[in-house]
């Protein structure tokens, strides 16, 4: 082997590997708001203005996904609760009992861990694991995913594709998972981002945040409710925000996470 072969043997060797985590984390530029909203609308769940959709992470719980569900219940409003579903299947009660009540299921993935590493094959398995696990436990097949921590990178974004399932981030959150969120931060920070056909972030579990901070969303539920109606807009879960896929050029389809109405 020449010197300069040897060097273009060497130099790839450290490219090749660069390059194929650039390409898996690629994605996850879209947990930015500033790349997600103005660039991404589909993937931040832009719907209809008249419409918000409340969406929930990390659940089920059984220590405060039912008080989450009798809230809901008292306001009148429906939800979709992206699951997990290694939790889904420790508690298969709670999954039926949030169906039953109206409530759609969407994946969260099987587990809550940090995607830094590529694994097409896991998460693959892992994405179809947890939508099997639903319809089993349901009879219904969810349409939604939402990867853990909002993190999404190609393996993940494939993964959701394989399994039929479209990709939804958010548009606003209330940043509930910290250990000094209050009912107050809450609410006022959903009404930092919220505009008419936005998609919010609550989450309805502290296993993976700040211990008791659930208490704060499930405080800041009803102010943060009333306060889109009285914008004038409709509360409901994901299956009701009319986000589609737009067909394009001769009938090719733009995936539905890039686009919004």
């Amino acid at each position: 082997m020449s010197l300069v072969s040897g060097r273009a043997v060497r130099t790839a060797a450290v490219l090749l590997p660069a390059a194929v985590a650039a390409a898996h984390v690629g994605p996850a530029a879209t947990w930015l708001p500033g790349v997600r909203l103005p660039l991404f609308p589909g993937l931040a769940g832009t719907g209809p203005g008249r419409h918000i959709a409340l969406t929930f992470d990390d659940g089920p719980d059984p220590a405060s996904t039912p008080r989450f569900l009798e809230a809901l219940d008292e306001l009148g409003a429906r939800a979709t609760f992206f699951v997990l579903g290694e939790q889904a299947v420790r508690h298969p009660a709670l999954v039926r009992e949030t169906v039953r009540r109206g409530h759609e299921l969407g994946v969260h993935g099987w587990t809550h861990d940090r995607p830094w590493r590529p694994a097409f094959a896991r998460d693959a398995e892992e994405v179809a694991r947890t939508v099997r696990a639903v319809h089993d436990l349901t009879g219904h097949r969810p349409r939604w995913y939402r990867p853990p921590y909002g993190i999404l990178t190609t393996s993940r974004w494939l993964a959701a594709r394989r399994a039929g399932l479209r990709t939804v981030l958010w548009s606003a959150w209330g940043r509930d998972w910290t250990a000094d969120a209050t009912a107050a931060s809450v609410r006022a920070r959903v009404a930092a981002d919220l505009r008419g056909g936005g998609t919010v972030l609550l989450h309805d579990s502290d296993r993976h945040a700040a211990p008791g901070c659930w208490q704060a969303t499930l405080a800041a539920l009803p102010t943060v409710v009333r306060d889109c109606r009285e914008a004038g807009w409709t509360v409901g879960p994901l299956r009701d925000h009319g986000v589609v896929p737009v067909p394009v050029h001769g009938g090719a389809v733009v995936p539905a996470e890039l686009v919004g109405e």
